[in-house]
C-alpha cells in the first residue's frame, strides 16, 4: 500500500453554529468532513457542531468526549489508495437516549438548550427514515407510535428527533428569537418537505398557533447526500492501526462524496460551494436519481445476496449474474422513470456506481444495508415501480428484489442460517409467516397489501403481483441461480 496522504484538523474555536441529530458514522463521514475542509480553507471558526444521539451509542458520545472530539476518516479509492483526515469541528457531543438504567434523556436539557441558543442557526439530521414517524407510504405523522405518543403527552421532554425540534422551536418563539434551519440528510423523497410534515403535525398536537408559526417561519430545504460508509469492523481497526492510527471512533469510507442542497438558510450557511456542495434550486431530480438507482441497486443486493449467504456488496458485485441484474434495474427500470437536468448521463452514473460497489477497500455488509427495508422499499422501489405501472410497463427487477424482501423477512436464508430482521414491522413480519406457512400465494398477497408500505395502485396491478409471486416461487424453489436465469427470460 502507498503511504497515506494524513490531513490534520484546524485548532478548535468553542463556536457552534450546527446542531446535528443523530450522531453516526456517515454524519461524522459527510456532513462533518465539508465542515472541516470548509473551516481549513476559509478559517471560518463560527460554525463548530454540536452532535447527540437520541437512541443508542451513548458509548460514541463518551469516547469522542474523552478524545477532545477529534476522530479520523480513513477515505479509501481502493485498497492502496488512502486518505486519512483528522476531524475536529464536532465541539460538543450529547446523548438524549435511555440508559442502561432505563432512564431517558441525560443531556436532554442542554440538547435543548443549544438547539434553542441564538447561536445555532442550522440544525441538521442523520436518524434514518424511521426517526422521522412517517408512514411511508401516505407520509403522514404516525401520531399512534408510542414514542410521538409519549412527545404528545410530554412535549417539554421529547424522545424523538420531531419533538427536540418542536420544542426548541416553541421556546425560540417564546424568546423572539429568529427559528434555526432545519436541514435533512436522509434517504428520503422531499426530505425537507417530509420534515416540515412530521414536525408540523407534531405542533399542531400541541398548539395550533406554534405549528402555524413553523409552518410559514421555518425553512426546511431538501438535500441529497451520498457516500458509501459502512459499519466498522475489526478488520478496518486492524488495518487503521497498520497505518499508525489508533481511534476507536474512526470511521472508514470511500473516497467519492457527493452534496446536494437546495439553497434556502434564511439565518446563513457556510460558504459550502468551494468544498463542491452543490447548492441548487431544486434537488428533488438528484435524489430522486439516487434513491431509485444506487439505493435500490443496494437493496437488491441486500436481499437477494443476504439470502445466498453473500456478506458484502464488493462480493455481490462480483457475482456475475447479480451484476448484470444491477445494471439492468438501473438502466431498464429506475433511468426511465428520471426526469433529469440537460447533461446528466444516466448510463455513465449507473457505470460508476458499479465501479464504487466494487472498491475492495470497503466491507459494505449487506445486512447493513438490509435494515428497515419497510421504510426504504416505497422510495427506492415501488414509487418507481408504481411510475412504470401506471404507464403500462412492466418492473421484473423490483418483482424478484420485493419477492427476496418477502422471503428475508422470514428470519431465515435460504442455506438455512437465522438472523434478526432489524424492522419496525419486524413483528408484523413474523406473524405472517406465521400465519401463511408455506402458502406462497397467500403470503405473497399478505405482504403486497400493507398499505403502509405498497402503495395501493401497485399491489392492485395484477400483472406485478403475478410477477412477484413467480419470482418469490422461483427463488424458494430453486435458489438465487435459478430465480436470475428466470428473470433474464422476461
Amino acid at each position: 500500500m502507498m503511504a497515506p496522504q494524513r490531513i490534520e484538523a484546524r485548532p478548535k474555536s468553542g463556536q457552534v453554529g450546527f446542531v446535528h441529530l443523530g450522531l453516526g458514522a456517515f454524519h461524522r463521514a459527510h456532513q462533518a468532513v465539508y465542515l472541516e475542509r470548509y473551516r481549513q480553507r476559509s478559517g471560518d471558526t463560527g460554525w463548530g457542531v454540536c452532535s447527540a444521539n437520541l437512541r443508542a451509542s451513548v458509548a460514541l458520545v463518551d469516547g469522542l468526549s474523552a478524545a477532545g472530539h477529534r476522530y479520523h476518516v480513513a477515505e479509501y479509492t481502493d485498497s492502496d489508495s488512502v486518505t486519512l483526515r483528522e476531524i475536529g469541528v464536532i465541539e460538543e457531543t450529547l446523548f438524549s437516549g435511555r440508559d442502561g438504567a432505563g432512564n431517558w434523556g441525560r443531556d436532554r436539557e442542554r440538547l435543548l438548550a443549544r438547539m434553542a441558543s441564538a447561536d445555532t442557526r442550522i440544525v441538521t439530521l442523520t436518524v434514518t427514515e424511521k426517526g422521522y414517524f412517517l408512514n411511508p407510504a401516505s407520509g403522514e405523522l404516525r401520531d399512534d407510535d408510542p414514542m410521538i405518543i409519549g412527545d404528545i403527552a410530554s412535549p417539554q421532554q421529547p424522545r424523538t428527533a420531531p419533538g427536540l425540534l418542536v420544542e426548541a422551536l416553541a421556546r425560540r418563539r417564546e424568546a423572539g428569537i429568529a427559528p434555526f434551519t432545519v436541514l435533512s440528510c436522509d434517504n428520503m423523497p422531499d426530505n425537507g418537505k417530509r420534515t416540515r410534515q412530521a414536525v408540523v403535525q407534531l405542533a399542531e398536537k400541541r398548539d395550533a398557533a406554534l405549528a402555524s408559526w413553523i409552518a410559514s417561519e421555518v425553512a426546511f430545504p431538501c438535500s441529497m447526500v451520498d457516500r458509501i460508509v459502512p459499519a466498522m469492523t475489526d478488520t478496518d481497526f486492524e488495518r487503521l492501526a497498520a497505518l499508525g492510527v489508533t481511534d476507536s471512533n474512526a470511521v472508514v469510507c470511500e473516497a467519492f462524496t457527493q452534496w446536494v442542497v437546495e439553497d434556502h438558510f434564511p439565518a446563513g450557511r457556510p460558504s459550502w460551494e468551494a468544498e463542491g456542495v452543490e447548492m441548487v434550486a431544486d434537488v428533488a431530480p438528484f435524489e430522486t436519481m439516487k434513491l431509485r438507482m444506487l439505493n435500490g441497486s443496494h437493496s437488491l443486493l441486500a436481499y437477494l445476496g443476504a439470502l445466498a449467504g453473500i456478506e458484502t456488496v464488493y462480493e455481490g458485485v462480483n457475482h456475475d449474474a447479480l451484476r448484470v441484474l444491477l445494471r439492468r434495474y438501473m438502466l431498464e427500470e429506475a433511468a426511465p422513470t428520471l426526469e433529469m437536468p440537460e447533461g446528466i448521463d444516466l448510463d455513465a452514473y449507473a457505470d460508476s456506481l458499479l465501479a464504487r460497489f466494487a472498491n475492495d477497500s470497503l466491507r459494505h455488509r449487506l445486512q447493513q444495508i438490509a435494515m428497515d427495508g419497510s421504510q426504504k422499499l416505497p422510495q427506492r422501489w415501488l414509487s418507481g415501480a408504481l411510475k412504470r405501472s401506471v404507464a403500462g410497463e412492466t418492473s421484473p427487477c423490483v418483482a424478484l428484489g420485493m419477492a427476496a424482501w418477502i422471503r428475508y423477512t422470514a428470519g431465515e436464508d435460504l442455506l438455512g442460517n437465522r438472523y434478526t430482521v432489524d424492522d419496525p414491522l419486524a413483528k408484523r413480519f413474523a406473524d405472517l409467516h406465521h400465519a401463511h406457512g408455506v402458502d406462497a400465494s397467500a403470503l405473497v398477497t399478505a405482504f403486497l397489501t400493507m398499505d403502509d408500505v405498497v402503495p395501493s395502485e401497485l399491489a392492485a396491478d395484477k400483472v406485478f403481483a403475478q410477477c412477484v409471486l413467480n419470482a418469490y416461487q422461483k427463488l424458494t424453489q430453486g435458489g438465487l441461480s435459478e430465480a436470475l436465469v428466470a428473470l433474464e427470460r422476461n
